[in-house]
C-alpha cells in the first residue's frame, strides 16, 4: 500500500501543511535536546568527580538529571513528533488539521508546560526551604507538590498535570478530525497515530495521578512501572513506527513490503506492550503472577518487533544501496537495528535469572539510552535531515557536517550503551561477591569515564547539526555544496 502523498494528484500538499509551524516545532525540539544533553553531561561529570559547578544549588546534578529525562520526553520527542505529525497527517488524509489557530495555541502552551516543568524541578526544592512558602504549603497541604513529584519520569509538578492532560486532549482532537474525514481504508500509519493519541492521554493520567493520589504501596509501584514503560511503548513507539511507515516508502519510492505484517506489528504492540512495565520491579513485593506476566509479555514484544523489522528490511530488499546513498534512510535503518537490539536485550534482562545480576545496575541506564537516543532520536534526526531543506527552501549548507552528525551520534550512543551494559555486568558481579560497596565504585569508574567521552561525542554531533542548520537558514552555501548541485537526491 502506498501513502496518499504518492498517489494523489488532485490536492496540493503545500496548501495542507503549515510549514512554518513544522519548522517551529523542530527548532523547539532541538533547543530542548541541547538543554537535555547538557543536563546529562552534568550528571556524567558528577560521577567521575569532574563537575565544574559543585556548590551551585540550582545546578545540582540530581535536579538536572530529572530535567535531562523530562526534556527528552516532553521537550525533544514530543515537539519533534508534533512537528512531524503536522507534516504527515494532512498529507495522508488530504485534509488540514481541525484548526490552525489551535495548532499555534498548542505549540506555545506546550513550550510553557515544558519550561514550567523544568522550573518546578529546579526551583521547587529551593522554594520549599523558604519560611513563608513552607508555611503556606503546610497550611494548604502542598508541601511536597511545589516541586517535582516523587515518581520516575513523572516528576512534573502537580499543578502542571491537568494542563498537560488538556494539551494532550487538544492534540488528539486537532489530528483526529482530519483522520475522521479521510476516505477509508486508512493506511497503517493512521492506526498507530490514532492509538498514540488515546494511549498517551491515558498513560500520562495513570502515571502522574494514580500513584500520587489514589494508590499506595506495591500497587503504586505496579502502576509506576506500567507508566515508565508505557510512556515509551504507548507514546513514543506508535508515533515513531507510524512515521517510519510513512517516510520509508516515500524515501525508497516503493510500497511497504507486507501490509499484513504491518497489522501484526500494530496489534502485537497493542496487546503485549501495556503488560511490560512491571518487569522494572522484579523481586519486589508485587504479586508474582504480575511479574511472570510482564516477563512473558516482554519476550513476546521481541517477537512482534521482529515482524516489523522483517517488514522494513523486506521493503529495503533490492535497494540496499539507499542506506549508503540516502542519509535519512541511513538514520531510519540504523534506528531500526538499534530497536531490534534494544528489545532483544530487554527480553534477556527481564528473566528472573538475569535480573539477579543486573538489577539496579548501569545495564538499565545503557538500555534506556540505546532506545531513547539510539532509536527514536535517530529516526527524528533522519526526519529533520529530510524535511529541513524543504521547510527552508534550500539545500543543506554542508553534507560533511551531516555525515559528522550521523557518525558521532551513531558511534557515540553505541559506545555509551555498550559501555554501560558492561558496567552493569561488572557491578552485578561485584555486588554478588559481597565485596565492600567501594569496590564496585572503583570498578565502575573507568566505565563512567568512557560514558563521559561517548556523551561528548554525541553532543559534538548535535552541535554539528545545529551549526549546519544555522548556516542553512542564513542561506550560506559551502564550496563543497557548490560543486555538487545534485545533492538533493542524496537526501531523498
Amino acid at each position: 500500500m502506498i501513502t496518499n502523498e504518492t498517489t494523489s494528484t488532485t490536492t496540493d500538499p503545500s496548501e495542507l501543511v503549515d510549514e512554518r509551524l513544522v519548522r517551529w516545532y523542530f527548532l523547539a525540539a532541538c533547543t530542548f535536546l541541547g538543554v537535555s544533553m547538557l543536563g546529562g553531561l552534568l550528571m556524567a561529570f558528577q560521577l567521575v568527580h569532574w563537575n565544574p559547578l559543585n556548590g551551585i544549588e540550582l545546578l545540582a546534578p540530581g535536579r538536572w538529571r530529572m530535567v535531562h529525562t523530562n526534556a527528552v520526553a516532553y521537550g525533544f520527542l514530543a515537539n519533534a513528533f508534533l512537528g512531524a505529525l503536522h507534516w504527515a497527517v494532512p498529507r495522508l488524509t488530504l485534509h488540514q488539521v481541525a484548526s490552525r489557530a489551535l495548532s499555534y495555541f498548542i505549540f506555545f502552551a506546550w513550550q510553557a508546560i515544558v519550561l514550567l516543568t523544568a522550573a518546578g524541578i529546579i526551583f521547587g526544592p529551593s522554594l520549599q526551604t523558604s519560611q513563608w512558602v513552607a508555611a503556606a504549603a503546610s497550611k494548604y497541604h502542598l508541601a511536597m507538590s511545589l516541586g517535582a513529584q516523587g515518581l520516575e519520569w513523572g516528576e512534573t509538578p502537580f499543578w502542571i498535570d491537568p494542563v498537560a492532560l488538556l494539551g494532550l486532549a487538544l492534540v488528539a482532537y486537532n489530528f483526529m478530525v482530519p483522520i475522521a474525514r479521510a476516505k477509508p481504508p486508512l493506511y497503517v500509519t493512521m492506526w498507530y497515530f490514532m492509538a498514540a493519541f488515546v494511549w498517551t492521554f491515558l498513560t500520562y493520567a495513570m502515571g502522574n495521578l494514580m500513584p500520587e493520589y489514589h494508590v499506595a504501596g506495591t500497587s503504586a509501584g505496579a502502576v509506576g512501572g506500567l507508566f515508565i514503560h508505557d510512556l515509551v511503548g504507548l507514546f513514543v513507539t506508535p508515533l515513531g513506527w507510524g512515521l517510519m511507515y510513512y517516510f520509508v516508502p516515500i524515501m525508497l519510492k516503493k510500497p511497504i513490503w507486507s501490509h499484513g505484517l504491518s497489522l501484526v506489528g500494530f496489534w502485537g504492540l497493542a496487546f503485549f506492550y501495556p503488560l511490560n512495565g512491571i518487569h522494572h520491579f522484579l523481586y519486589t513485593p508485587i504479586p508474582m503472577f504480575l511479574q511472570y506476566g510482564a516477563v512473558i509479555a516482554t519476550v513476546a514484544v521481541e517477537l512482534v518487533v521482529t515482524t516489523v523489522i522483517v517488514n522494513f528490511f523486506g521493503t529495503l530488499w533490492g535497494n540496499g544501496r539507499a542506506v549508503v546513498t540516502n542519509l535519512p534512510v541511513r538514520w531510519f535503518y540504523t534506528g531500526m537495528i538499534f530497536y531490534f537490539l534494544t528489545c532483544l536485550q530487554c527480553a534477556m534482562q527481564v528473566t528472573l535469572t538475569f535480573q539477579k545480576l543486573i538489577h539496579f545496575t548501569d545495564w538499565v541506564v545503557g538500555h534506556a539510552h540505546l532506545v531513547m537516543f539510539g532509536v527514536f532520536s535517530m529516526w527524528l534526526f533522519g526526519i529533520m535531515t529530510y524535511l529541513f531543506p524543504r521547510l527552508l527552501g534550500r539545500n543543506w549548507y554542508s553534507h560533511a557536517l551531516l555525515e559528522w552528525h550521523y557518525w558521532l551520534s551513531a558511534l557515540g550512543v553505541l559506545v555509551m550503551a555498550t559501555d554501560l551494559i558492561l558496567a552493569g555486568l561488572f557491578q552485578g558481579y561485584f555486588w554478588a561477591s559481597l565485596q565492600p560497596w567501594d569496590v564496585s565504585l572503583v570498578g565502575s569508574y573507568p566505565f563512567w569515564v568512557t560514558r563521559v567521552f561517548a556523551g561528548l561525542a554525541m553532543f559534538l554531533g548535535f552541535l554539528c547539526f545545529v551549526y549546519n542548520l544555522w548556516m542553512t537558514y542564513r542561506g550560506v552555501r559551502s564550496p563543497a555544496a557548490e560543486a555538487t548541485p545534485a545533492s538533493a537526491t542524496w537526501l531523498g
